[in-house]
């Protein structure tokens, strides 16, 4: 009895297999692993920000953002989504400490 995927896994499983017809060579993990690491959705960000607002986290700090990202994804916070949520509270006006742009 065969297991049924949800659409977006059977779509991912799908494109693995076409690109990879073999299988996946041992040396292409690690990148497909890289490319499918989940990120936050726009919504999440605006979900997020305005939870941030919503309870006075002023100034925010890097671990408020990180804090709220876990508690929204139930998954550690990713660099990329925690400059996501302080540039959309600082395009809203709200301050932010301690978070530096990427290198």
């Amino acid at each position: 009895m065969a297991i049924e995927l949800p659409p977006i896994l059977s779509n991912i499983v799908g494109w693995l297999r076409a690109g990879y017809p073999q299988g996946v060579p041992e040396a292409d993990y690690i990148p497909l692993l890289a490319i499918l690491t989940r990120r936050l959705s726009d919504e999440e960000v605006q979900q997020i920000t305005g939870r941030l607002v919503d309870i006075g986290v002023l100034p925010v700090e890097k671990t408020d953002i990180g804090v709220m990202i876990t508690k929204v994804t139930d998954e550690m916070p990713l660099e990329t989504d925690v400059q996501r949520v302080r540039n959309r509270l600082e395009s809203g006006g709200w301050p932010t400490i301690g978070i530096n742009e990427p290198s």
